[in-house]
């Protein structure tokens, strides 16, 4: 009879500490739990981490519109595109034009100048396509900042106040040069050629070697 109750006081015991055990291990689960689930996970830390972010890049001025092949051909035919010309597209989203440059009208440099990384991914993926890869590039700057004092040919395909803004620059560049733009004109700078193709315009200016007098108090001094 004694070693019956000792064995039931015993088993007691163990069956007590047992669930004392469990019910430990249960706490310290769900605190586990509750702390997973109040903590965001390394993943969304380094997102909301400024350090993990790309540098912010100021908005574009303009949505990407493409121009159609047939403009883009006749634009650099009025501005007579040749092998000895140096070609910069300003805002030249997936790279068409600076491409056809390149491909078509042989440039021996041509240049495509995007504030937009996406753009500028699209034009150099097009470029690999066309085998024109270290023929063609393509910078991510801001238009308004950027050194294209190289060129003999500029494109575009911008706004009227964006052209208007950029005029300065223009007229600062080497007499002679050619500008050709897609669909707006540059304001009071009356265009030499103005051509209609499938219904959109195509304007074209040559640097002159004296700026008119309308023009030269948007001209910064040299």
């Amino acid at each position: 009879m004694k070693l019956q109750a000792t064995l039931k006081v015993l088993f007691a015991t163990v069956s007590l500490s047992s669930l004392m055990l469990a019910g430990c291990t249960s706490n310290q689960q769900v605190s586990s739990q509750q702390q997973d689930e109040a903590s965001p996970s390394t993943v969304e830390v380094q997102q909301k981490s400024p350090g993990a972010s790309q540098t912010a890049q100021r908005t574009p001025d303009v949505v990407y519109v493409p121009t159609p092949p047939e403009v883009v051909d006749r634009m650099l035919t009025i501005a007579k595109v040749g092998k000895n010309d140096v070609l910069y597209d300003l805002g030249s989203g997936d790279g068409r034009i600076p491409i056809a440059a390149v491909q078509k009208y042989k440039v021996k440099k041509a240049v495509g100048i995007d504030i937009d990384p996406q753009r500028i991914k699209e034009a150099n993926e097009n470029a690999q396509k066309a085998g024109l890869t270290g023929k063609v590039q393509f910078l991510q700057q801001d238009l308004f900042t950027s050194d294209f004092s190289d060129a003999t040919v500029i494109s575009l395909y911008l706004l009227p106040e964006l052209n208007v803004k950029l005029r300065p620059k223009l007229l600062k560049l080497p007499p002679g040069t050619r500008i050709v733009s897609h669909a707006f004109d540059m304001g009071d700078w009356k265009a030499d050629k103005v051509e209609q193709v499938d219904g959109r315009t195509v304007y074209f200016w040559t640097v002159p070697k004296e700026i008119p007098k309308n023009l030269q108090n948007s001209t910064p001094s040299s």
